[in-house]
């Protein structure tokens, strides 16, 4: 019987996920780092260190490229070039995958190669693989969750020790969990890529990240959390999409859950991602969703299934579809300073701090959010679940 070859992996990226990654490939006997790129290099790191990409597109003897750089520029130049080159794929980065979806994912197929990104979407949870067998399976019809460990932990703080935002971003900074520039986390971006892969896979399609309607967690207030446990509810920052007739509806918002929601009880930087499919219903998926090795845990995973046999993407339908969220009816806690027509029209009943609107439509309201903040920049809003 011949001896089977380790998988040879091209490491671009020695940063946070990427030295995790390297730790666990290390003691293995089925794969190793054949060569990394990165700007800095732990002193323990004794691959090649390469500093010219074209020399890893040449190099046959590599057979799968691992990128953990993150951003868009040069990861999509290199991951392209690793594809066009005939290599395999794992990457954890969420934004790249999102934006160039169907170009990679076809460009991976037409070369017959695997592209894996399972750490974009639930840092250390198998949701993506999870999602994928399941879509093998059944329909999926519908899918949602708190996707963002930094959000989380900052509403599980402000709800349980009563504490300002500013100190709850500031602690999160301190423990690793949000970035010395956490926009993404806060206006909800990071979570609306996770959904755009995530639907994508679930329903077959290609949804653009822009028809996502997003509202982030950046106005909200200690004042709001106090309003929020007047009505016996928890806020918790939601990703949502389902299939529809003709099209998918997909949005983000805070949203004010009842104890008896499971999300209610996530604690801290954890996620808890859950599939509704046809005839099995709901399942859940919890873990932490970022950190060193959570997140390097799901990129060695992708290279495991890859030395499996798997040779594809999660799926490989790219169906064009819209993006409709005005048929999803909702009531909200909306806080602005002063009013105008469609408040004073939509309004059920008025709180010390916010009032609550009747059932009006996801698409209404997160229109009317993003035009009131014109002359209320702090305006915010969450719906009632």
């Amino acid at each position: 019987m011949t001896e089977k070859k380790p998988m040879r992996i091209a490491l671009l990226g020695l940063g946070t996920v990427g030295y995790g990654v390297y730790e666990y490939i290390r003691d293995r006997e089925d794969m190793v780092v054949a060569c990394a790129m990165s700007l800095v290099v732990p002193d323990d790191v004794t691959c090649p260190i390469v500093k010219n990409i074209e020399e890893i597109f040449a190099d046959s003897s590599i057979d799968t490229v691992v990128e953990v750089i993150g951003g868009l520029h040069p990861a999509y130049e290199w991951v392209s070039g690793a594809l066009k080159a005939g290599k395999n794929v794992v990457t954890a980065n969420k934004l790249l995958i999102a934006r160039h979806y169907r170009e990679l994912v076809s460009l991976a197929k037409e070369k017959g190669v695997a592209l894996r990104c399972t750490a974009a979407a639930g840092g250390g949870i198998p949701w993506l693989t999870s999602l994928s067998h399941c879509v093998q399976q059944e329909p999926v019809v519908e899918i949602s969750g708190i996707m963002n460990g930094t959000t989380n932990f900052m509403l599980d703080t402000m709800h349980t020790t009563g504490g300002s935002f500013d100190a709850a971003l500031k602690q999160a900074q301190r423990l690793g969990y949000a970035e010395a520039n956490p926009a993404d986390d806060l206006n909800g971006a990071d979570v609306r890529r996770k959904l755009v892969i995530s639907s994508n896979i679930a329903y077959g399609c290609v949804i653009d990240e822009a028809d996502v309607s997003t509202e982030g967690i950046e106005h909200v207030t200690d004042a709001d959390i106090v309003s929020f446990r007047s009505l016996g509810r928890i806020c918790k920052l939601i990703a949502e999409s389902r299939k529809l007739e003709n099209g998918v509806a997909a949005f983000i918002e805070p949203s004010l859950v009842p104890p008896s929601m499971p999300e209610s009880a996530i604690p801290e930087n954890y996620n808890l991602i859950s599939l509704v499919g046809e005839h099995i219903g709901k399942q859940s998926f919890y873990g932490q969703g970022a950190g060193r090795y959570p997140t390097a845990y799901n990129v060695l995973q992708d290279c495991v299934d890859i030395l499996g046999g798997v040779r594809c993407f999660y799926t490989d339908r790219l169906d064009a579809v819209s993006v409709d969220n005005s048929a999803v009816l909702r009531t909200y806690y909306v806080r602005t300073n002063g009013s105008d027509r469609w408040l004073q029209d939509k309004t059920d009943r008025v709180l010390d701090c916010g009032l609550i609107t009747k059932p009006v439509s996801v698409a209404e309201i997160h229109a009317w959010a993003k035009q009131r903040r014109a002359a209320d920049p702090d305006c915010f809003i969450a719906s009632l679940r």
